[in-house]
């Protein structure tokens, strides 16, 4: 999804060039038919004889999806426990400048939910 975010819209061809290693071309199109399935994506043309894909949501919206089931998944549902995982000092790899903009956005009065 990142890859079609950034360009817009891509062939199975392109997005499987943007990747460091690379899956089978299969398996890039399936990834691709799945997300068509699930409504993420849509194929926005037929260019001679590639399909051409681009994103059928926001990416924010995306990304709070992906979010919230690996929140689910994996944290029981709480974002207490992401957090602590994400600040565990066995798996620190957060710069001081992030750990502070952590603080800050913390510190920052939330939206209220909407009614």
């Amino acid at each position: 999804m990142d890859i079609l975010f950034r360009l817009g819209q891509a062939s199975a061809q392109e997005v499987m060039d943007e990747l460091p290693d690379p899956p089978s071309y299969s398996a890039i199109r399936a990834l691709l038919a799945t997300l068509e399935q699930k409504n993420w994506i849509v194929m926005h043309s037929k260019d001679s004889r590639r399909y051409i894909y681009r994103p059928a949501i926001p990416e924010k919206k995306a990304k709070r999806s992906a979010l919230s089931n690996l929140l689910h998944t994996f944290f029981d549902g709480s974002p207490e426990k992401l957090v602590a995982s994400l600040l565990d000092p066995a798996d620190q790899k957060l710069s001081a400048d992030e750990i502070t903009r952590i603080r800050q956005l913390i510190a920052e009065p939330s939206d209220p939910p909407p009614p």
